[in-house]
């Protein structure tokens, strides 16, 4: 059955909660929504609902995290990066204490709630901290990765989830490696470098550029920081031309970053940021506001084009 990638998230949280008795996870009075009320119904004892109080809770995983434990903090994306930033910053980047960060709702998928609960800039704050890894999951199988991923790794983390339905690319079990891309189609006239919901909007824009001749690559760079320089070269190398597609504002996120590892590692090829313009997002339905905003497949083909008509 189809589950969304908050349900996979609490399933996944609980089935690694049952194996491992260090871990505690915190929420912000909504974890109805996070679904870390999975965790809840069945370990009350290391579940702690602290309210609305991000900043809080982030600092209260750091005394977890002292004490030998792996906090699992939860929240709505736009809060734990902001009204939680700060503890963020002092314990979990400064201090480099095991906290791992759950945003949920990321991008625009808070829909009905507006401007203020869209995650917009989620991803470039947190990944400007020194020493944090920064993830953004695609599919069932790539949260469940992420979430043990967490508990083993146990370097500071921001985890990027969705409030939605995402289609699967990978087979249950799917071997992920932390800071390496997922190449899901090969192609040579341009590359998609995508992460999220973005990964299936750039493979139905694939599809389209396929059936007017276009061959596109498509790159699932679900692991941000650290980023796979070494497949963003391979992409400019090997087909000349990037788009990337992300649902986050074009300033700062996976296309800023793709953009330093192509100047850093000297390729000069055309570059097209699909995202949200530095701008706010209005309220409505989520698959609207994605058009609207040219988060889906129809604005990544144009982008194409567009970096197309530029390539040498």
């Amino acid at each position: 059955m189809k589950i969304a990638i908050r349900e996979a998230y609490g399933q996944a949280l609980l089935e690694c909660g049952r194996e491992n008795g260090d871990i505690v996870v915190l929420d912000a009075d909504v974890s109805g929504s996070t679904k870390s009320a999975m965790f809840k119904k069945e370990f009350p004892e290391r579940f702690f609902n602290v309210g609305i109080a991000e900043a809080n809770m982030t600092a209260m995983a750091a005394g977890f995290a002292s004490a030998g434990k792996i906090p699992f903090v939860n929240s709505f994306a736009a809060f734990v990066t902001t009204l939680g930033l700060l503890p963020a910053r002092a314990f979990a980047s400064y201090s480099k204490l095991p906290i791992k960060l759950m945003g949920a709702y990321g991008g625009l998928s808070d829909a009905f709630d507006g401007p203020s609960h869209h995650a917009i800039e989620d991803i470039a704050v947190m990944r400007a901290l020194p020493g944090l890894k920064v993830y953004a999951v695609s599919d069932v199988a790539q949260t469940r990765w992420a979430v043990r991923h967490a508990v083993e790794d146990r370097s500071p983390m921001y985890i990027r989830l969705s409030r939605d339905y995402f289609p699967d690319h990978y087979a249950p079990g799917e071997v992920f490696e932390d800071g390496k891309a997922k190449l899901l189609r090969d192609g040579g006239d341009v590359a998609i470098i995508a992460c999220g919901l973005m990964v299936e909007h750039a493979l139905q824009a694939a599809e389209l550029l396929g059936a007017e001749g276009i061959s596109a690559r498509v790159v699932d760079m679900f692991t941000i920081k650290p980023l796979d320089a070494g497949a963003v070269l391979e992409c400019a190398a090997k087909t000349g031309a990037i788009v990337t597609a992300e649902e986050h504002t074009v300033i700062g996120g996976l296309g800023g970053a793709v953009c330093e590892a192509l100047c850093e590692g000297g390729a000069s090829v055309p570059v097209t940021r699909v995202g949200l313009a530095d701008r706010h997002a209005e309220c409505g339905p989520y698959a609207k506001l994605l058009h609207k905003y040219g988060l889906d497949k129809d604005a990544i083909v144009a982008a194409v084009k567009k970096t197309l008509a530029k390539k040498k």
